[in-house]
Parts: structure tokens; C-alpha cells; sequence
């Protein structure tokens, strides 16, 4: 009884351990069920590159439930079926019109833009260029004002003058209404400061400058009595090779400027 007894207990044993080899290998070699999109929590997909959006496998590997990972070959089993994945291409609108040239004399550029009409989703093909910029060369109406230069001189020149010619006889000439023009000054050469009056007219100082009867042209203003926005020249015509840029600021029509100003002539 007792061998008997042994010898079934050996058989147990035995039989106990081939199972415990036999689940080993059935582990190592037979493929066990992997983890899916479906079990993460909701939102069960992603889209872009996620990290986050993962799964743990029996394995302790990580599959992805994102759109990238049908590049890098790594979604989980269910991707597929789980996500309905249908790649979506970008797609876009006509393209606007150009903008205006940002010279309005001269060199500049301009631009146009469109619109997107669908983004790409699911690893659809991305979005064209949205802006596209061209060079263009501005010649807008105020071209040929910003070619003049203005010549100017101090406001002790011509105020109050006058001509001791004159005969009570004579006709005067029609006296128009003078006009003030508020400029900043962008540049001034070193020759400015050979006398007192173009001394002051220095970088980034705001100038007024009159333009009396007796400067105007026929349309009723001074040659080069500056832009808005633009820099235009001026010159003063009492010093040699004084001379600079400036930018307009403003304007006030019938105005006398203050005194140590200039003058258009």
C-alpha cells in the first residue's frame, strides 16, 4: 500500500509539473489577446501624434489608439475597427485678391490669402500654403508729389514784407489764404548747423512750415509740402547743402505758423 501509495504520489507530482512547462511555453509561444482601443476611456481615439493616447497589452507593451500610429505601425489590434478610420484630406478655398502695395511709390510687396474649407482629420493629407507674396512696384498718384523737394527758409524771410516798389497805382496780386503743415524731421545733414535757423532742424523735431500767397503754385499749395506716411525732401535754400527728409503729420489751412518756423518759397 504504502509503495503504491508513493508511487501515485510521484505521478501527481509529476503530472503538476508537466502542466506548469506546458502553461509556461503555451505563454511564451501562443499569442494571448492585446490590449484595445476600446477599453481606454472616452474619448476611445485620437487624433494627431498623442502619446497619451495609449493602451497597455498582456504583454506590458503599450499600443496607440492615435492617427499617427498608422505611420509608425503601432496602433492597437481594434484601431481599426474601433476608430472607423476614414482619412480626410485638407481642403481649401479659391485664393482672395491681392492686397494693395505696401509702397506706394516704389518697390514693396502685396499678398492674397485663402481660407480653409475642411481640416484634415485621420491622418488626412495636410493643408497647402494659405498666404502666398509677390513683390510689386507702387505708382500711385501721390508718386510724383513725393518727388518734390520742398525749398524752405526761415519765417523772418517774407513775414510782413513789403515790397517798397510798389506804386499805390499798381494792382496787387490776389492775396490766397496761407496753410501750415506740421512735419517731423527723419534726417538732416551736417551742413544744417552752419546757421542758426537750419540748426534746429534736427532728427525726429517736429517742424511747422507755412506756405504764404506768394509760394504757392496753381493748384493752390507749396511744391513738396510732404505726405502722410511717405518721406519726402526738403533743402534749404540759403545754406549749402543743407538738406534732409521728413514725414507729414498734419495740416491747418488758413494758419500762421509760430514764430522761428519756416517757410515754402
Amino acid at each position: 500500500m504504502s509503495v503504491m501509495g508513493a508511487h501515485g504520489w510521484s505521478s501527481a507530482r509529476l503530472g503538476f509539473v508537466v502542466c506548469g512547462y506546458l502553461a509556461f511555453f503555451c505563454g511564451q509561444f501562443v499569442p494571448q489577446a492585446e490590449a484595445g482601443c476600446r477599453e481606454r476611456e472616452s474619448p476611445n481615439c485620437c487624433t494627431g501624434r498623442n502619446n497619451e493616447c495609449f493602451e497597455y497589452t498582456k504583454r506590458k507593451t503599450m499600443c496607440y489608439c492615435d492617427t499617427y500610429c498608422q505611420k509608425t505601425r503601432d496602433c492597437c489590434e481594434d484601431y481599426q475597427r474601433v476608430c472607423q478610420i476614414s482619412a480626410i484630406d485638407c481642403v481649401v478655398g479659391s485664393w482672395g485678391p491681392w492686397s494693395p502695395c505696401t509702397s506706394p511709390c516704389g518697390v514693396g510687396s502685396t499678398e492674397r490669402s485663402r481660407q480653409v474649407s475642411v481640416p484634415p482629420r485621420n491622418g488626412g493629407a495636410p493643408c497647402p500654403d494659405l498666404k502666398q507674396r509677390r513683390g510689386c512696384f507702387g505708382n500711385n498718384a501721390i508718386c510724383s508729389t513725393a518727388k518734390e523737394v520742398a525749398k524752405i527758409l526761415p519765417d523772418s524771410f517774407k513775414r510782413n514784407f513789403k515790397d517798397p516798389w510798389r506804386r499805390p497805382h499798381m494792382l496787387m496780386k490776389e492775396e490766397k489764404a496761407s496753410y501750415c503743415v506740421y512735419l517731423r524731421v527723419k534726417q538732416a545733414s551736417t551742413a544744417c548747423k552752419l546757421k542758426l535757423w537750419s540748426a534746429h532742424l534736427v532728427r525726429e523735431r517736429l517742424v511747422c512750415a507755412e506756405c504764404q500767397s506768394a509760394a504757392m503754385s496753381k493748384t493752390d499749395r507749396c511744391g513738396g509740402d510732404g505726405l502722410e506716411t511717405t518721406r519726402t525732401f526738403w533743402a534749404a535754400a540759403s545754406v549749402p547743402g543743407c538738406h534732409g527728409s521728413w514725414v507729414r503729420e498734419s495740416s491747418s489751412e488758413r494758419c500762421r505758423c509760430p514764430p522761428y518756423s519756416v517757410l515754402f518759397v
